[in-house]
């Protein structure tokens, strides 16, 4: 997991600078795979607008499927704070961003998770950040909603966890059935939220305000 970095004594820096880094090997590995798929569906690679693409397309996959370098887990143990706080904690309307495995292409949308806490509760953007860590990886919607499950329900042993996903993907929506409307909804529940009273209340509280 990243960790924040102090630029040493003597360096210029008017503040806090967001630096992007990518692992030049693969960058370089990569861009070859890409030139050589733009060659095959027939682009002429030295051509000015293309003389760059590979290496931008081999940094924006390196950027889409960070998330194999992060730790969920300890992304949640990271701001793990004791706490008497047993009702419904509900982050919702949270932006994911995916790539679909069996296409490649990508599925948005917005997740909604909540969890009734057992003695601890986590840090509210270390919800979103989980969500990114499992996202950002070649996936389905269907395992990504369960990952996020079990990620909160084993790290925090909460009294139950609730993840609703609504997403849209390109590989219906560019390819295949091209239905451009069409929208997936996956849910996975544990403990409290089994419970037709509560699973209730949590999906009326995510459709407030719509």
């Amino acid at each position: 997991m990243a960790k924040d970095k102090i630029i040493p004594q003597g360096e210029e820096m008017d503040g806090y600078r967001k630096v992007d880094l990518y692992n030049a090997e693969k960058v370089e590995r990569l861009s070859g795979f890409y030139k050589n798929i733009l060659e095959e569906v027939g682009e002429e690679t030295e051509r000015e607008g293309l003389l760059k693409t590979p290496e931008r397309v081999a940094k924006a996959m390196q950027f889409l499927t960070h998330g194999y370098d992060l730790d969920p887990v300890g992304i949640l143990n990271s701001a793990k704070f004791r706490e008497d706080y047993k009702q419904m904690v509900i982050v919702k309307d949270i932006e994911l961003y995916s790539l679909c495995e069996h296409h490649m292409l990508p599925f948005f949308g917005k997740a909604h998770v909540a969890y009734i806490p057992n003695n601890y509760i986590v840090g509210l953007s270390k919800i979103p950040r989980i969500v990114d860590a499992f996202a950002r990886r070649l996936q389905v919607q269907e395992r990504l909603t369960t990952q996020i499950r079990d990620c909160i329900q084993e790290t925090l042993q909460p009294l139950g966890v609730a993840v609703v996903i609504e997403a849209q993907h390109l590989c219906m929506q560019m390819r295949g059935v091209q239905k451009q409307n069409s929208v997936t909804t996956t849910s996975a529940f544990t403990g409290e939220f089994e419970n037709d009273k509560t699973r209730s209340e949590f999906i009326s509280l995510i459709r407030n305000n719509r």
